[in-house]
């Protein structure tokens, strides 16, 4: 038997953006998405469906060309992501809780060395509890299963494990304290100039909160849920246009 070889660069990108560009058709026209599992595609009939179409199918190009970097990232997310999972699932629940509970446990005794105050103990150790309840509660919504599922809870709650004990630490650490605000600055002059620079709603922001202390915390802890969002997004439309499998990888 012949071995069927693996498309180079150039094919496996004109694949990828084939089957984006298909997904982007199946919104409106059904038919479209995986043709091999169907008997033929969807095809217009009249006049004004096929005007309909071709500017749908027109429309779709910019979009691809725009989407298909995040796609790309969507892949990478999707392998990265599927490591986690499976270190996870190896250690289980009460695995997850030791490991974590170990890991900032020997923080806090690391902050109780270098003489934080004991406020700042306690925060520590309250991140410690917060990385640890949503790393748990990403591992349970991963187990019961769905793409809605993933994306609407168990990607949050994943970035809040790993973005939200760090910012809580920085609070009392000053070595740590001089990467994350400055770039936490950075981050929120960027959104609100960009993102919700619309209606006047960064300016508003700007004018009635200042970012310090605590602000960084409720700041990263709301960004956690759009960013899980996000990342949940891509990794699924990976998985549409670049099925588990196809590529070697493994999903999420």
């Amino acid at each position: 038997m012949e071995r069927r070889s693996s498309p180079g660069l150039v094919d496996a990108v004109r694949i990828d953006i084939a089957r984006l560009h298909a997904t982007w058709m199946e919104l409106l026209f059904p038919r479209q998405l995986d043709p091999g599992r169907v008997v033929g595609k969807w095809t217009p009939d009249t006049g004004p469906q096929t005007a309909a179409y071709y500017a749908w199918a027109a429309l779709g190009v910019p979009l691809v060309a725009v989407f298909y970097p995040l796609l790309l990232f969507g892949f990478a997310t999707r392998f990265y992501a599927a490591r986690v999972d499976s270190a996870v699932a190896r250690l289980g629940v009460v695995g997850v809780v030791f490991v974590s509970v170990l890991t900032w446990g020997l923080l806090t005794v690391a902050a109780w060395l270098r003489e934080f105050p004991f406020h700042g103990l306690v925060a520590v150790g309250a991140a410690g509890a917060v990385a640890t309840v949503a790393a748990v509660a990403a591992l349970g919504f991963s187990r019961v299963g769905g793409r809605l599922t993933s994306v609407a809870f168990a990607y949050p709650a994943a970035v809040t494990a790993f973005l939200l004990p760090p910012v809580i630490a920085a609070l009392y650490s000053p070595a740590l304290g001089d990467v994350v605000f400055p770039n936490s600055q950075y981050v929120a002059v960027w959104l609100l100039e960009n993102v919700l620079d619309v209606g006047g709603i960064g300016a508003r922001l700007q004018a009635r909160f200042e970012l310090r202390g605590v602000a960084y915390a409720v700041m990263w802890f709301a960004l956690a849920v759009p960013v899980g969002w996000l990342l949940g997004v891509l990794v699924a439309l990976a998985n549409v246009v670049r099925p588990t499998g196809s590529d070697g990888g493994n999903g999420s």
